[in-house]
């Protein structure tokens, strides 16, 4: 066999300047989708698409694509379990466990009687319906916490059922994988459970020996070198990916269990820190060899199957959260926000759809049905959250049914530190500047209250003393449970205009009618509290350095004594 060096070098810079105008039309694209406040996942598709064979034709190195793509699937289920230490799933609340597995089991049941009834087959329909079920735990936490909502009520409950969408990903990746060429035959499914069972006991038992005796010793000594950290964390999550594809699970369960060993580790943190952005970047080649995989001339007939199942997720999915959450207790405005984040399908359907092709049991036709109902539910949900708050005001008065005449879990948080004697100051936004305006205004002789979204810091503020309340201020109806007729001053610590702009409505329509205060971080919202009425606008920043200027010009330049 001989070598041709020259072809060699031929091909391999033509792989290179492929791979470089992969890169540069995805960091473009990629661009003009975060200016449209998308997710740039969908610009990865779109140029898949582009420059595949069904589009222009640009590209043609799928190989070391594909090569990639699927050691990014990999490091995505490890960093998945990675965040899952046994502490965060023991702690998980009782309606977000309740929640998440009331969403799975109505989305998968009625999912999987309407892909029938849009005369798909069996199997093909399980896993639409499975795939329908998750919702991207990456997209929602960038929205939250860009919104600051990842520590309210709402927040806290949507990571909680994010937590378990994300284990039964798991659950049914290996529930699937053990189904492998059953496909077009009469599957025995006794025969299939028992192969199941015994293999995951044998997976658990290698998990609980690795995790206690070996793996704790071995990460210790990675741990001396960070390079070395990332390059082992890497490494053991491909390595069990490609044992449990030999073991007849699926590489994706393997990854994540790899991901899963390492989780109750000190080092848990700095391997989720240094992998993000590699798992990022690895991800998008996945994207764009999805998208160079549809075929454009068989997507045209599932468009009408993709609109039904899209509005089924974008409906759907967010009325069994607000029914359940109404039912054990909160209000509807709670229920609608949590639900807003599970109206759609995530990178993780994309992935299991894309598995049941590499096992047998589905065709591309079901891959690019799900991609579709991806693209669309992405889109909109995410201008739907963003959005929210004014969505909810327009909705809110067909949301009725959604809340008992009494929402106790709500109102029993909410009551929690009533007030004692008069109020004269109410403090909206308890974050590091708002508890320290409370306390210094209380030990003023001021008779503030503070009220705050975040349950667990207003717990912390009510242990030192400070009179907290739990509540959302956007919320008109929990305005009405607020002394605001006799308070003469609210004080608005809130971070963002949008925020600022709803509690200011809901006051308007509490008939307050004190004075207003507020805590602005620029100028632009400064100038937008002040066009809106607000008579007192403070900026923490401009006042805290004309103070610090001020006792320094002091210290430097201190007063003569004239005497």
């Amino acid at each position: 066999m001989t070598s041709d060096p020259a072809g060699a070098a031929s091909v391999g810079h033509g792989d290179f300047a492929e791979l470089s105008l992969l890169l540069l039309l995805c960091a473009l694209a990629g661009a003009l989708f975060v200016r449209l406040r998308q997710p740039v996942l969908i610009a990865y598709i779109v140029v898949g698409i582009a420059v595949g064979p069904t589009g222009f034709g640009l590209v043609s190195v799928s190989d070391p694509i594909d090569l990639l793509a699927q050691i990014g699937v990999a490091v995505l289920l490890f960093a998945v379990g990675l965040k899952l230490d046994l502490g965060h799933v023991r702690h998980i609340g009782p309606v977000a466990l309740a929640t998440g597995l009331g969403q799975l089991g109505f989305t998968i049941v009625v999912g999987f009687a309407l892909t029938l009834a849009l005369g798909k087959g069996l199997l093909e329909a399980l896993y639409i319906a499975v795939a329908l079920t998750f919702s991207s735990t990456i997209i929602i936490v960038k929205l939250l916490s860009d919104k600051r909502e990842l520590d309210s009520l709402h927040g806290r409950i949507a990571v909680g059922f994010l937590i378990v969408q994300d284990l039964a990903v798991v659950v049914a990746m290996m529930a699937m994988s053990a189904m492998r060429g059953t496909a077009g035959a009469e599957a025995d499914w006794l025969a299939t459970a028992g192969s199941l069972a015994w293999r995951l006991a044998a997976a658990a038992a290698l998990m609980f020996v690795l995790m206690r005796w070996v793996l704790p010793a071995v990460v210790s000594a990675m741990a001396r070198s960070q390079e070395l950290l990332l390059l082992f964390a890497v490494a053991w999550g491909v390595a069990l990916a490609g044992f449990s594809e030999w073991a007849g699970f699926s590489k994706e369960a393997g990854a994540f269990l790899a991901g899963f060993s390492l989780a109750s580790t000190p080092y848990r943190e700095a391997m989720s820190a240094r992998l993000s952005s590699l798992r990022d970047f690895l991800l998008l080649f996945f994207f764009i060899d999805l998208g160079a995989r549809l075929e454009l001339s068989t997507l045209g007939g599932e468009i009408w199957p993709a609109v039904v199942l899209s509005l089924f997720v974008l409906i759907g999915n967010p009325l069994i959260v607000m029914a359940i959450m109404g039912w054990m207790g909160y209000r509807k405005r709670t229920g609608f926000l949590a639900g807003l984040t599970v109206a759609q399908i995530s990178e993780f359907s994309i992935v299991f759809v894309a598995m049941g092709i590499t096992l047998g049991h589905v065709g591309v036709e079901t891959l690019g049905l799900t991609t579709l109902v991806g693209l669309v539910t992405i889109t909109l949900s995410t201008y739907m959250i963003l959005n929210s708050q004014a969505l909810y005001e327009r909705l809110a008065p067909w949301l009725g049914p959604f809340e008992r005449r009494r929402p106790f879990r709500e109102l029993e948080a909410e009551g929690a530190a009533p007030a004692a004697g008069p109020v004269e100051a109410v403090v909206f936004g308890l974050g590091r500047y708002g508890s320290r305006l409370l306390e210094r205004l209380r030990a003023a002789g001021v008779e503030a209250i503070g009220v705050d979204f975040d349950p667990e810091n207003v717990r912390a503020l009510q242990a030192r003393g400070l009179p907290a309340r739990f509540g959302d201020g956007e919320d008109p109806d929990f305005l009405e449970t607020l002394p605001l007729r006799e308070a003469g001053w609210v004080i608005t610590t809130l971070p963002q205009w949008e925020s600022n702009r709803a509690l200011l409505h809901a006051l308007q329509e509490a008939r307050y009618g004190g004075r207003v205060a507020g805590a602005v971080r620029d100028a632009e919202h400064g100038r937008a509290l002040a066009a809106a009425g607000v008579g007192l606008v403070l900026n923490p920043f401009e006042d805290a350095a004309d103070q610090a200027a001020g006792d320094l010009a002091q210290r430097i330049h201190p007063p003569r004594d004239t005497r």
